[in-house]
């Protein structure tokens, strides 16, 4: 039996942190998890959950990291070496005390104001659990960052978060047959690079901008290519290279992605990713997605409508990303490894400049009509996807993105 199971592995359910904790209350020496019998004693707080000041002197309660509730203790302020976590605890019991109509010089806490810290308190634990899951799955360079500061909301729930498509029943995907011969993608092109191959124009400037109008298609590099990884025409392929955060909406539009660093005009800034079904698939999914109010499918109709991207249970950071009538992204349809017209990548690129805090946003009902002969046209056809949700379809949908542009209703 040993013998079957010696490649096999099996995904521990504990953090290295929580390992750690575990090791120094059983007194094991773990040189793999840097535990020694000098660090026994070092204990490390997990999350503060009450607070009391007696005659001037502030004491907080401590859950202690790998102890269980139970062995949680009151420690004085000058025991606690986390700074940052004071002052978090601080700003949820002010808010605490004032959802509770108490006075905020209160020297003790009552049941309400403990309760709504202890879920703060493991909300945020969640949270930073999920952003930590994120960014191990991920493999682009922008770092994800997850926040809610409106509601007691932890992580979405049936949702797996992927770093490239999924491939449902029924889907088909080719490979690249050939590659480019190109020493310089950008300035010396041998026969117009991967685009000319396909009678196109290269997409992108030397800042690796994208210069094509929104409805002409992107030709990039692939595996065949001879160029090496930083060619000027592999963007797309580079995942995201910006700072993100998924943050909880105050307007009732639930999670929303806003960028923590200045994005330029015409940059690449993210996929939508998901599962790849079929047009039949993606029919019967959405009589039921039309049911439960929500939807994310996003048809892949750059010549036809033959495959669809359902974002619901399976997407990456686009998955959180809400309308605007007035949106700071555009879609284009890429094409890499995969030059089968019916499954072209979809990718965001920066209408405009946009500020660090800003958030990212692009039009459900985008419609870009033909520019040139060659070019088809582009009909997103969101359904209504995104956090907004979707009601029954004879119904309308308010729009709450506040643009001045805004048309008031997403159907």
């Amino acid at each position: 039996m040993a013998h079957y199971l010696k490649d096999c592995s099996v995904s521990c359910k504990l953090s290295w942190d929580d390992l750690q904790a575990v090791c120094r209350r059983q007194r094991l020496v773990c040189k793999q998890l840097s535990v020694t019998k000098h660090n026994f004693r070092d204990y490390e707080v997990e999350y503060l959950c009450n607070y009391r000041n007696i005659k001037g002197r502030e004491f907080f309660l401590v859950k202690w990291k790998g102890y269980s509730e139970a062995e949680n203790t009151w420690e004085p302020r000058r025991n606690l070496k986390c700074p940052k976590m004071i002052r978090q605890f601080r700003r949820d019991m002010r808010l605490a005390l004032l959802l509770a109509n108490k006075p905020l010089d209160s020297t003790s806490l009552d049941a309400s104001c403990t309760s709504f810290l202890l879920q703060k308190a493991k909300q945020r634990l969640k949270l930073l659990r999920w952003e930590e899951q994120l960014n191990r799955t991920c493999k682009h360079k922008g770092r994800i960052f997850v926040l809610n500061e409106v509601d007691l909301d932890g992580p979405p729930k049936d949702f797996m978060y992927i770093s490239d498509y999924r491939i449902g029943e029924g889907v088909k995907m080719s490979q690249t047959a050939a590659g480019c011969e190109c020493a310089d993608c950008i300035r010396e092109p041998v026969n117009g690079c991967c685009a000319g191959a396909s009678k196109h124009r290269m997409a992108y400037n030397d800042s690796r901008q994208v210069k094509i109008k929104p409805g002409l298609p992107i030709y990039e590099c692939n595996s065949q290519c001879c160029c090496g990884p930083d060619c000027g025409n592999r963007v797309v392929q580079r995942g995201i290279q910006y700072d993100l955060c998924i943050f909880k909406t105050a307007n009732g539009r639930g999670w929303g992605v806003r960028t923590l660093e200045r994005i330029h005009k015409n940059a690449f800034v993210m996929e939508y990713l998901g599962e790849i079904i079929t047009s039949e698939e993606a029919e019967r999914r959405g009589e039921t997605y039309d049911k439960q109010g929500v939807t994310y499918l996003f048809d892949l109709d750059y010549v036809d409508d033959v495959y669809t991207v359902d974002a619901a249970h399976y997407g990456n950071i686009s998955h959180f990303v809400n309308h605007s009538c007035d949106p700071n992204l555009q879609v284009y349809n890429v094409f890499i490894d995969n030059l089968d017209e019916h499954l072209p990548r979809i990718a965001f690129f920066a209408t405009r400049a946009i500020k660090a805090g800003e958030e990212l946003t692009f039009d459900y009902k985008m419609t870009i009509d033909e520019v040139d002969a060659e070019s088809a046209k582009i009909d997103a056809r969101f359904s209504m996807a995104g956090v907004q949700g979707t009601p029954v379809k004879p119904m309308r949908m308010e729009c709450k993105c506040g643009a001045e542009t805004c048309r008031k209703y997403l159907c």
